[in-house]
């Protein structure tokens, strides 16, 4: 199900997550040439992608809210 993105904030290794307005959060890595979203390696990238939608698997699979973090 497609969700969009509301936010965002490093996960305890460093990585970037998403967080989607349904509650759940996306790792969105940039990861070459598996995964290539450059724009989450800068704030300015990050902010322009705010709203866009991603596809979430947890609400497919009908899980719950994961834990929220504040906003970076």
């Amino acid at each position: 199900m497609k969700q969009p993105i509301t936010g965002y904030h490093k996960d305890e290794e460093g990585h970037w997550v998403a967080q989607l307005a349904c509650g759940h959060n996306q790792h969105v890595r940039h990861t070459p040439p598996w995964v290539n979203r450059p724009w989450v390696t800068t704030e300015q990238g990050r902010r322009s992608m705010l709203g866009s939608e991603l596809d979430c698997r947890k609400c497919d699979e009908g899980a719950d809210p994961d834990f929220r973090q504040d906003n970076n």
